[in-house]
């Protein structure tokens, strides 16, 4: 089982990201995960992004990034996406994906560092 992020990087205030988490080996399909970003900056705890759920794609955001922040699925590619805009410093974290079947069935990926700085 895998799930591997990609997309992170450093860039200016106000700039776009777009994280991408590829899911693989999982037991059962993809669609039936719900999916979610997760970040955690330097001496804090990790907090929750933003959620999509399966079935359905409702979506849930942190107030943070509200409005800032998209998250989608492509279930046909076992992909979960995080488009990132108008970011401020105040997001430099590490981003983790998170999949969940149920409380006892989930997986996390290994994160990838996302920079905003002038």
């Amino acid at each position: 089982v895998q799930l591997v992020e990609s997309g992170g990087g450093l860039v200016q205030p106000g700039g776009s990201l777009r994280l991408s988490c590829a899911a693989s080996g999982f037991p059962f399909p993809f669609s039936s995960y719900d999916m979610s970003w997760y970040r955690q900056a330097p001496g804090k705890e990790r907090e929750l992004v933003a959620t999509i759920t399966s079935p359905g794609g409702r979506t849930n955001y942190a107030d943070s990034v509200k409005g800032r922040f998209t998250i989608s699925r492509d279930n046909a590619k076992n992909t979960v996406y995080l488009q990132m805009n108008s970011l401020k410093p105040e997001d430099t974290a590490v981003y983790y994906c998170k999949a969940v079947l149920n409380s006892n069935h989930y997986y996390w990926g290994q994160g990838t560092q996302v920079g905003v700085s002038s």
